[in-house]
């Protein structure tokens, strides 16, 4: 059991839930948008370019999510370098900093996606009205980028961990102070 909430586990937790929870929120609103828009295109092909502009626009979630998890990777050092060892404690910070994005891009890209896919509607009414389309839907995008800043920033700044070979001789310091204590309290 302690092998599973380890910190790297944990850390790791973080980057899957950024990851995999904005970019399902993105799947969702991107097929929002893109259902609306195929019914708009099958009567007036023309507007494709400001279809897919709407429809791009809650994918922008996922992307987020994804850095989240890729800053989270390289600060656990897992795609080279020195082994790092990974307390419970830093890795459960690591999976709490990721959890602003995680959250609120999900959220918010289901959301923008039925903004977008209601500036569809509005487009096919009103061409001309593509400007307003494309901001109500952009206001919605706002929070999302609070949310990431907030996961980057405490990231980028989080705790440094130990090197394994910091660690082990921590390890090694503590076992020696315990033996000379045990040592005292026989004598």
């Amino acid at each position: 059991m302690e092998f599973i909430f380890s910190g790297l586990n944990l850390a790791l937790l973080g980057a899957a839930l950024a990851a995999g929870l904005a970019g399902m929120g993105s799947a969702k609103g991107v097929s929002l948008v893109g259902d609306a828009g195929s019914g708009l295109l099958t009567e007036d092909p023309s507007k494709f370019g400001k279809v897919l502009i709407l429809e791009a626009l809650p994918g922008t979630q996922g992307i987020y999510g994804l850095i989240t998890a890729f800053m989270i990777i390289f600060k656990l050092n897992l795609l080279g370098g020195e082994q790092l060892y990974i307390s419970p404690e830093l890795g459960g910070y690591f999976l709490f900093a990721s959890l602003p994005i995680a959250i609120v891009g999900f959220y918010s890209a289901i959301r923008q996606g039925k903004v977008a896919a209601a500036g569809v509607n509005l487009i096919a009414k009103r061409p001309g009205e593509v400007g307003k389309a494309i901001t109500s839907a952009a206001l919605v995008e706002t929070y999302a980028i609070f949310a990431v800043l907030v996961s980057l920033l405490l990231i980028l700044f989080s705790p440094a961990a130990q090197t394994m070979a910091e660690h082990e001789a921590e390890l090694a310091e503590l076992a020696k102070q315990a033996a000379e204590t045990a040592a005292a309290v026989i004598s």
